[in-house]
């Protein structure tokens, strides 16, 4: 009988083309609680390879691979190359699904329950607003000879009303985001245009040290340090762990110091 693995989750790198498959890489993390006596199970790391034609079924992009939740079916293999199989064990994949996400479902449940009880409230809406204008109507000739001493009156509190949200604006303006970013940040970068040389991809961040970060970030929302970027062409410098937190995280931006070029 052939080994058989199944694996969930998204992917934890970029997306590589071949001639005839593609490849990513995944990660695991087994059960929590081991039987007495044994120690705890730890990540593993997972190196995917996909036919071109079924990974092209599913839909999926290389941006979109990196957030979406993927079900893996197929064996495991040990005779890739390393330069091919960066992750600890090969997996051929014999089929590839995308799963839902909660929140879509969620979110069609909460606006299917809430249509009939917007269809319901309509008639009410509708006789509030017959009500409200017949007492406008009946108002009207009373209010029409003060008129013309409100408006006059009304005039220097529009201009009050108009200055208070520029002043807002400003306030706005002065407060930066980078305050709340570890020490050292001097921009601000989105995740999906920091390039990762292949010489990064080859190595495997230690498990536990990575942990520990994405221990750090579910705590306080942020990472621990800033990543190192090239200034102009974006290539990652330093910080390669923590760009793989951000990548298991599923973080939009992330912090960085710029290196410029000699």
């Amino acid at each position: 009988m052939p080994h058989k693995i199944t694996l969930t989750g998204s992917a934890t790198g970029p997306l590589r083309e071949y001639d005839r498959y593609v490849a990513f890489d995944m990660r695991e993390k087994g059960s929590p609680s081991a039987p007495k006596g044994l120690k705890k199970s730890t990540f593993i790391s997972y190196t995917v390879f996909v036919a071109k034609k079924a990974f092209n079924k599913t839909g999926l992009t290389k941006k979109s691979i990196m957030h979406e939740k993927i079900l893996i079916q197929g064996e495991p293999t040990l005779d890739i190359p390393i330069d091919e199989c960066p992750g600890e064990v090969g997996v051929i994949c014999f089929q590839i699904t995308v799963l839902p996400n909660k929140n879509d479902k969620e979110k069609n449940e909460s606006d299917a329950k809430k249509e009939p009880k917007q269809e319901a409230s309509t008639p009410s809406e509708s006789q509030n607003n017959t009500e409200s204008t017949a007492q406008g109507e009946v108002q009207e000739p009373i209010s029409q000879p003060v008129a013309k001493d409100e408006n006059t009156e009304v005039k220097p509190i529009q201009t009050e009303v108009q200055q208070a949200p520029t002043e807002e604006k400003k306030d706005e303006k002065k407060k930066t985001p980078l305050s709340n970013q570890p020490k050292g940040t001097q921009a601000l970068l989105n995740f999906d245009d920091i390039i990762v040389p292949e010489e990064f991809l080859k190595t495997r961040p230690n498990p536990e040290k990575t942990q520990k970060v994405i221990d750090f970030v579910k705590r306080t929302g942020r990472l621990d340090e800033p990543i190192t970027i090239e200034k102009g062409s974006k290539i990652l410098k330093d910080g390669y762990r923590r760009y793989v937190v951000a990548k298991t995280v599923k973080m939009d931006q992330v912090p960085v110091v710029y290196e410029y070029q000699k």
